[in-house]
């Protein structure tokens, strides 16, 4: 069976559109929907060792299109990725309640991953980012 052509619009590295504002120091993606500066969705990224790096990325590269993979990146948080098509990769996420997929190419996602790695410094002003995550106000615990 061939896989489907993805014909939706998704992220690249060289994109014109500003979709990623930046990964703070937590390695958590800010990523403007659709280049949207109001609209930030922050999605908590890898931080493991090395190897763990590696056998990530090789699980990645081994998806088929309508496979997905999902990895613990916290307590009660994981890193769900989806393969759509050849070389269309979504990232789920949950955005004011609604659930989204941000669609990236292979390289855009490797790149992404590849911030786990320990040696991985975020720079000066993406600082700021994890500092207004923190700061941000929380809705409070369902009851």
């Amino acid at each position: 069976m061939a896989s489907a052509f993805s014909l939706a619009p998704r992220y690249r590295l060289d994109d014109e559109s500003p979709w990623l504002r930046g990964i703070d120091p937590l390695r958590q993606y800010h990523i403007q929907v659709n280049g949207d500066r109001q609209t930030l969705d922050v999605i908590p990224g890898l931080r493991v060792s090395t190897a763990e790096l590696k056998l990530t990325l090789g699980q990645v590269r081994s998806l088929a299109p309508g496979e997905a993979l999902r990895i613990p990146v916290g307590l009660e948080s994981w890193l769900d990725i989806h393969c759509v098509s050849d070389n269309c990769y979504g990232l789920a996420s949950n955005l004011q309640g609604a659930p989204v997929w941000h669609l990236l190419d292979a390289e855009a996602l490797e790149s992404l991953l590849m911030t786990a790695h320990p040696d991985w410094q975020s720079n000066m002003t993406t600082l700021d980012l994890g500092r207004q995550q923190i700061f941000q106000p929380r809705q409070p615990a369902a009851v």
